[in-house]
């Protein structure tokens, strides 16, 4: 997969198996900033929402989310918003 955006999709989908994905390239908004790169595929918006974050607490989640992506931060992702939720908060 060449696109940065599908390979971040196909990760999470294995190992959250999420209800809810959307994965979003916002690195046209963080040109000229640090991390941004010509061509983009560096800053995203996560929104993921999945039983597996059932009991864990903000911090956890995030932490579960950057180690399943830990091979696309060594290849050149900087940023990531996460929004990320159990079934019983998502709206």
């Amino acid at each position: 997969m060449e696109n940065r955006a599908d390979r971040i999709q196909a990760l999470l989908t294995a190992g959250f198996a999420p209800l809810r994905l959307e994965v979003v390239d916002d690195s046209h908004r963080h040109a000229g900033h640090a991390g941004a790169a010509p061509g983009g595929q560096t800053h995203y918006s996560v929104l993921l929402v999945s039983e597996a974050f059932t009991g864990m607490n903000r911090v956890a989640r995030s932490r579960a989310v950057h180690a399943a992506l830990d091979a696309e931060f060594s290849g050149g992702l900087h940023a990531l918003a996460l929004t990320l939720r159990a079934p019983a908060e998502a709206a």
